[in-house]
């Protein structure tokens, strides 16, 4: 288990600042009294957030969203980096060993950092123990979205072809251990039907291959997949989260669909690598904060089928952790591995 990495960081106190003893000095010198005035200049360049999906995929969307107005707050450009594959695993290997200054920051989800770890076996880093968070961004509903030319309407029309043919049908996912993967495997058990699973590489993949009709369905959050919905590309069998969601208030959920207790719902948040000063840390959850709160950004979210949940980095610590353990133990119960 990891540590509090807000312990990892010297705490500074503004007496220090006034206190012109030579034992306040020296206090101030051992608490790291410059980092405050660093963090005050921080950054001076452009700063690069790792995206661990291909372009087009939600934790893009949503992060690209964010990342420019906290750019805009901060006065520096952020620019997004992708790094999909493997599940998320290569891009979040990227961030967990960056330089911790800052100046690289990880695009973290539910897929990444929930999920993905207890799905592959043979990985290099340990997101509770080499992350700092800082803030979430949003929560999201995954759409259980279909081509326009598979049959079923509903999801018991699908559910029933799936009976009527156990593993002729295949659905699409962001790649093995991933978050839309791991929606159809809790679909599948939950409703008692045997589906293909067609992993790709990354959100974006998938969705095009639903598209295509080479897949036919997918579980794809709504910022990815709300578009072509909303165009006529796709069409939504139902929602993933326990009630209706606002940009799809037609769209019943998967549960009262006819799978009980079938809930699934997506995170998107920011993360730096491990020994980040906590003072660049507090500067960039309070970056996002203001971020996600503004008028701006909480529509542009909104639109895309996101809700803004901005926290602290302590609360975002907890929610990961009490996430992480939660799918752990779902994972290991269905004895899912990717070696």
């Amino acid at each position: 288990m990891s540590r509090d990495s807000t312990r990892d960081h010297p705490v500074t106190h503004s007496s220090f600042i006034i206190h012109h003893s030579s034992l306040g000095l020296l206090c101030a010198a051992l608490t790291g009294m410059a980092m405050p005035a660093a963090a005050q200049q921080y950054p001076l360049r452009p700063v690069r957030l790792i995206s661990p999906n291909p372009a087009g995929g939600a934790n893009d969307v949503i992060g690209r969203i964010v990342a420019h107005k906290i750019g805009e707050i901060l006065g520096q450009q952020m620019v997004v980096d992708n790094r999909g594959g493997a599940g998320g695993t290569i891009g979040t290997e990227m961030a967990a060993r960056a330089a911790p200054d800052g100046y690289t920051l990880f695009a973290a989800s539910q897929s990444t950092v929930t999920v993905a770890p207890h799905i592959y076996s043979r990985l290099s880093y340990d997101v509770l123990r080499d992350f700092v968070p800082i803030a979430n961004f949003a929560e999201v509903q995954n759409l259980l979205n279909a081509n326009p030319a598979f049959p079923p309407n509903t999801v018991k029309e699908l559910v029933a072809l799936a009976r009527s043919k156990p593993g002729g049908i295949n659905y699409a996912s962001a790649g093995s251990g991933s978050a839309s993967h791991f929606a159809g495997l809790l679909f599948a058990r939950a409703a008692g039907i045997e589906i293909l699973h067609v992993p790709y590489k990354g959100g974006a993949p998938a969705i095009a291959a639903v598209l295509a009709n080479e897949a036919s369905f997918n579980f794809g959050p709504m910022p990815a997949t709300a578009a072509h919905v909303k165009a006529g590309r796709l069409k939504a069998l139902a929602v993933s989260g326990a009630t209706r969601s606002k940009a799809f208030p037609a769209v019943p959920t998967v549960a009262e669909s006819g799978v009980p207790d079938y809930v699934v719902v997506g995170w998107f948040g920011l993360m730096a690598p491990r020994g980040t000063p906590k003072a660049i840390v507090d500067r960039l959850h309070a970056a996002t904060v203001q971020a996600v709160n503004s008028p701006d950004v909480r529509q542009q979210l909104l639109n895309v089928g996101a809700d803004p949940a901005p926290n602290s980095p302590d609360e975002f610590g907890r929610f990961v952790r009490r996430e992480y353990e939660r799918y752990g133990k779902i994972i290991k119960e269905a004895g899912l591995k990717v070696e």
